[in-house]
């Protein structure tokens, strides 16, 4: 019998900066919700980053959000318009 040991994510020490920054505010702009979202999605089921998972569960908490409204309200945000105006296009993201 085997024990999966945690992993540890490669973009973990720019996404601790992220969500260190999301737990500063009590109310979140649509940047902070987008945020949120993106993370939360990269680490719900991602087998390690337990510091991150439980904050990112505390910014929800905070901000009252389910996964469900968070992610309503996050589609609504990128419906309206591009909500990374400062990030390069260039960049991708998506591990």
């Amino acid at each position: 019998m085997s024990t999966q040991q945690d992993q540890q994510h490669p973009q973990y020490k720019r996404d601790r900066d992220v969500v260190s920054a999301l737990l500063q505010h009590d109310v979140p702009s649509e940047h902070n919700l987008a945020e949120l979202a993106r993370l939360y999605i990269r680490y719900q089921t991602f087998p390690g980053a337990r510091d991150i998972q439980s904050d990112l569960a505390q910014v929800m908490k905070t901000w009252k959000l389910t996964e469900e409204s968070l992610f309503e309200q996050t589609r609504r945000i990128h419906q309206e318009g591009q909500v990374y105006r400062n990030v390069s296009a260039k960049r991708d993201d998506w591990s």
